[in-house]
């Protein structure tokens, strides 16, 4: 994950150190407290910062990733869907890599996690969230390069559900070969999706 530089406040601080240990246990293996630990941060600040504990820490941490996977998006999406899906594997590429296949995606894991018995807990809404907004974002572009409305959102879910699915893959195998079979595909349907 995308760790917060040196000029962020210790909540930012501890928010990306709570998305990287989540993408790397999952939530339900990690405390509050392991969590700030990672983020080198005293546990009474993490509480001062989140007084509703772990699963509010959960939900910034899953917003923190949406939003940083977004940006990256917004800014190659100017360019056309195949730039925008260039970007999005590329960057959980760097992820899993740089991890030596470690860490994976913090809102798959939050999204995997088992809620309590009739409860949707605030992060694993916040994760549904963050993947509507990254298929929102794929669809945009898709019908801006000539895909109808309908075949734009389906392979907007497909990219994200793939590209999702292949990290998991990825992790399991050690290996980026499912990345680049994914990538292969996925390049060759959006070069049939779009008009340009």
């Amino acid at each position: 994950m995308a760790k917060s530089s040196g000029g962020t406040s210790s909540r930012d601080r501890i928010v990306a150190g709570a998305a990287d240990m989540i993408s790397r246990r999952g939530l339900s293996a990690t405390s509050i407290r392991e969590m700030a630990k990672h983020a080198d941060a005293p546990l009474g600040s993490t509480y001062h910062y989140f007084p509703e504990g772990k699963q509010q820490l959960a939900t910034e941490a899953v917003r923190y990733t949406g939003e940083w996977v977004a940006r990256s998006l917004r800014e190659e999406l100017t360019a056309g869907p195949a730039a925008g899906l260039h970007a999005f594997l590329a960057l959980w590429r760097k992820i899993i890599v740089d991890t030596d296949f470690h860490a994976g995606c913090p809102v798959l894991a939050v999204a995997i996690e088992e809620p309590p018995t009739g409860e949707v807990p605030p992060a694993l809404a916040a994760a549904a969230e963050v993947f509507d907004q990254w298929e929102t974002l794929l669809a945009d572009s898709l019908r801006e390069h000539g895909a109808d409305a309908e075949q734009a959102a389906q392979v907007a879910t497909l990219i994200v559900a793939a590209v999702e699915g292949t990290v998991a893959l990825c992790r399991a195998k050690r290996s980026t070969e499912p990345l680049d079979r994914t990538t292969a595909q996925l390049q060759t349907l959006i070069a049939a999706t779009i008009k340009d």
